[in-house]
């Protein structure tokens, strides 16, 4: 009989900026060892923080260093406060049942508790997912539908469930296109 892989707890708190009017969750981080920064969306090769420079800065490599190969964590908390952008991820703990990042591969053991970390964001008008299998999860958590790709559902209390594509660069589709999602999602719950 095979041994279960370990289980791995999340290794952040939830970023909840003052007046946060959107959370934005994946599933999980990568392995430790893919991090260039202690943060959320830490590998230099996830498009995440691309598209929000894209958006937000005009510019896909704004909050990127590539003298030092890791992206601006000052600049990325400053920016996600001034915008009010929450961050936390769908998933408090998780095994990795091929070892790497692969949303495929991991088996969600214990969820974020969704509700309580809303509670502390009275603003909050939404919860935005990058990803299906987070989709998956807060649709599960929200009791409602799973929204198509770069739309939304209606939850409890006039919440909106968005799901947007996946940052990773293997969901293929360009960053520009990925971006373009993103921006309609943050236009219409008023995030410029």
């Amino acid at each position: 009989m095979s041994e279960l892989p370990e289980i791995e707890t999340h290794p952040w708190p939830p970023f909840i900026p003052e007046g946060a009017k959107v959370l934005i969750m994946g599933t999980f981080p990568p392995g430790a060892h893919r991090w260039s920064m202690d943060f959320y969306y830490p590998n230099p090769t996830n498009d995440f923080w691309r598209i929000m420079g894209l958006i937000f800065l005009g510019d896909k490599n704004a909050l990127y260093d590539p003298a030092r190969k890791c992206f601006r964590l000052d600049d990325i908390k400053a920016l996600m406060a001034e915008k009010g952008i929450a961050l936390n991820d769908t998933a408090r703990a998780v095994r990795r049942l091929k070892g790497n990042a692969s949303d495929k591969f991991l088996e969600i053991v214990e969820p974020v508790p969704l509700s309580d970390l809303l509670v502390q964001m009275p603003d909050c008008k939404a919860v935005a997912t990058t990803g299906e299998k987070a989709a998956q999860v807060v649709a599960s958590l929200t009791d409602t539908a799973l929204p198509r790709m770069g739309e939304c559902v209606a939850g409890a209390d006039d919440l909106q469930i968005w799901r947007m594509p996946s940052t990773s660069r293997a969901y293929p589709l360009a960053i520009e296109k990925k971006a373009e999602y993103y921006r309609t999602m943050l236009t219409a719950l008023g995030i410029q």
